[in-house]
């Protein structure tokens, strides 16, 4: 039984997926299925369920699953000890971010390699419940993601980087055109233009509708704000996008949302566990320009 297999093993059993499994792992879709497979023919049972289109534990790889994380957890502590011995800055740092957000990330990332050429730094963009979900599990030791007003997810810490209102916004020659603010209920009867579900803002516009007992009708989803804005602003319907958004075009008329919505972005990491010296020192440099910079 090597590491490794147990590392594709726990990510496959995560992601609930080969593909995203591969993908965070760094390798192809081949070598982890090929690992797997060696490692149930060494337990001699199938660790997983792959009859559906959702991959699944089957009972030896639920009993399999708690081991396999302590296995993983003791050789990461191991190995922090002797780099923090050691003093060392070396490895890998891991970072997320939702497509939008007001940290100057390669500035900041041009620093932190100036200051630790040593450490290999990968980027990637994802929807919040994924970036959160991963710095959970120790996939991304960073991440920039949209939660809830004054919440903070179990497990983690964080640093506000914006909170703003989520406003409606409209061409010049939609009927809302003069319109100063609506209801939630109002928006019901309206085609919206708005980010995917698993995103912050969707999150909140979900929650809204629901709590009035309506449903969303969503004509069209894109990945960025500033892509639900131009839309809008082409006379597709109302896109639902943070106030500083809608304010600062002039294709657009802002309409404030009552009962207010919020949107908030935060730097987040662990809270608890083994942190590399190499993550150590990215969060720490992150929080400092967040500091230095102020909140948007």
């Amino acid at each position: 039984m090597e590491l490794r297999q147990l590392e594709y093993f726990l990510a496959v059993a995560e992601e609930a997926n080969f593909t995203r499994a591969a993908e965070r792992v760094h390798v192809a879709q081949p070598a982890v299925s090929a690992q797997i497979a060696r490692l149930e023919r060494e337990l001699g049972q199938p660790l997983l369920d792959r009859a559906r289109r959702r991959v699944r534990l089957t009972a030896a790889g639920a009993a399999l699953l708690p081991h396999a994380r302590a296995a993983l957890t003791a050789v990461a502590s191991a190995r922090l000890a002797v780099e923090e011995l050691a003093g060392l800055v070396r490895g890998s740092v891991v970072i997320g971010t939702v497509t939008a957000h007001n940290l100057d990330m390669p500035a900041l990332l041009a620093d932190f390699h100036t200051a630790h050429p040593g450490v290999e730094i990968t980027l990637s963009t994802a929807e919040s419940d994924r970036l959160v979900a991963g710095v959970r599990s120790g996939h991304f030791d960073l991440v920039i993601a949209s939660v809830g007003t004054d919440e903070v997810p179990d497990g983690l810490a964080v640093d506000v980087t914006t909170d703003e209102a989520i406003y409606a916004a409209v061409g010049r020659d939609d009927p809302w055109r003069d319109v100063p603010s609506v209801p939630v209920t109002a928006l019901a009867d309206r085609s919206l233009i708005a980010l995917p579900q698993g995103t912050g803002l969707r999150h909140r516009l979900d929650e809204a509708f629901a709590a009035a007992g309506l449903t969303a009708r969503i004509a069209f989803e894109a990945s960025t704000p500033q892509e639900l804005a131009d839309l809008a602003a082409h006379g597709l319907g109302v896109a639902i996008v943070p106030q500083s958004v809608s304010c600062n075009r002039a294709d657009l008329h802002p309409v404030a949302i009552t009962p207010e919505l919020r949107g908030r972005l935060v730097l987040a990491w662990r809270a608890s566990g083994p942190v590399s010296p190499a993550a150590r020192a990215l969060i720490g440099m992150a929080r400092e320009r967040l500091r230095v910079g102020g909140v948007a």
